[in-house]
């Protein structure tokens, strides 16, 4: 099992960036893929990126490519997303996801998942 804690959301203005973290436990991070999720109000979660144990493959959702980049040191047990350019629409709860598969883009399929960070994007 791993256990992942969020951090680094906040308030910022449109067009302006923030880079959140997720923290994971255990000595076995480097074997799972990592995702990052976000849920605004009322909708549903959906897959903001992506980026294999490796680190050597990443996907971004279209919504997010060419703004948002993920990386990864697996000697920190620590994965990152970098947000740039933020606009009012990327308002959300941003979680990230540890999982066995390969790169999935489905929640369904990330079984560890941490309490979540909120990240509010003024206009």
């Amino acid at each position: 099992q791993v256990q992942l804690v969020e951090s680094g959301g906040g308030l910022v203005q449109a067009g302006g960036s923030l880079r959140l973290s997720c923290a994971a436990s255990g000595r076995t991070f480097s074997t799972y893929d990592m995702g990052w999720f976000r849920q605004a109000p009322g909708k549903e979660r959906e897959i903001v990126a992506s980026i294999s144990r490796s680190g050597g493959i990443t996907y971004f959702a279209d919504s997010v490519k060419g703004r948002f980049t993920i990386s990864r040191d697996n000697a920190k047990n620590t994965v990152y997303l970098q947000m740039n350019n933020l606009k009012p629409e990327d308002t959300a709860v941003y979680y990230c996801a540890a999982t066995a598969y390969i790169l999935p883009t489905t929640s369904e399929h990330y079984p560890y998942w941490g309490q979540g960070t909120q990240v509010t994007v003024s206009s």
